[in-house]
């Protein structure tokens, strides 16, 4: 893929992409066509994919302002960004520490699109885009070091993306390789979908046959591995309702929902 490309093959409308479905799903209007049919074949198989999607979010959100507010972090590295929302990643961190810095990593060109809502950063801090996949870790630390100090901790956000990579591409070997640029005092903040329910395995199969790109859902216990050699903050690994809830903010929250969380800490 080059720069010369129409904007319109770079962006395959015609071809759901998860960045744009989610964003369907979260009630967001940078979506195609194509997009929204996979959204909503997954809606009807699977209704609760959009409370998944919202809960995940407000993850985000929480998961930021402690390592912010409480964990003293500065700088994040945001992988698997998204299409621009409420809250994102700077505007939380930025919130609590204006000097924050913060990089977006995205594989979707229509996020590039976007990009400028995401680099609005205060006057003290700064943000970054960088148009990477996941996959390409020295890529993506390469570029991520000319904004973010690789001294100085650094909290690594990956939601829901490693379910977008297959076995075949070792995905645990991915999350070992980002920690292991990172220092002490960084943190690993993860959450993904679980295959715990037939119907929700079901929905993603139907969708993985009709989308340019596939979700694996994992067991809760292949989740956790990723946070294995760190320590974990308070409540663990547990449901994306559960981390330190907010019911308020999703309208409700089941104690049970198939996807997990969790928060770890490099020492």
């Amino acid at each position: 893929m080059t720069s010369e490309e129409p904007e319109a093959d770079r962006l395959h409308p015609d071809q759901p992409h998860s960045a744009r479905v989610w964003n369907f799903l979260l009630g967001g209007k940078d979506n195609y066509a194509a997009d929204r049919q996979a959204g909503e074949m997954i809606l009807q198989m699977f209704p609760d994919i959009a409370l998944l999607a919202r809960l995940q979010r407000r993850f985000l959100v929480r998961a930021v302002r402690h390592l912010a507010a409480d964990a003293g972090i500065r700088q994040f590295l945001d992988i698997g960004t998204g299409l621009p929302t409420v809250d994102n990643t700077h505007e939380v961190a930025q919130r609590f520490a204006p000097d924050s810095r913060i990089v977006y990593v995205d594989n979707d060109p229509l996020v590039l699109v976007h990009a400028q809502a995401l680099l609005t950063s205060t006057p003290e801090g700064a943000c970054a885009y960088l148009e990477a996949d996941v996959r390409q870790p020295d890529r993506i630390l390469e570029g991520a070091a000319r904004t973010l100090d690789f001294d100085r901790p650094v909290a690594l956000t990956m939601l829901g993306i490693l379910g977008q990579i297959p076995d075949s591409d070792e995905p645990e070997a991915l999350v070992a390789r980002y920690l292991d640029a990172l220092p002490p005092g960084s943190h690993l903040a993860l959450a993904d979908g679980t295959d715990t329910n037939d119907t929700l395995n079901q929905a993603i199969s139907v969708y993985n046959a009709n989308s340019a790109s596939s979700y694996h859902l994992r067991s809760p216990e292949r989740i956790a591995a990723f946070f294995d050699g760190l320590d974990l903050v308070e409540p663990g690994i547990v449901p994306t309702s559960q981390w330190h809830p907010e019911p308020v903010d999703v309208g409700r929250s089941p104690s049970e929902v198939d996807a997990i969380c969790g928060i770890g800490r490099k020492a």
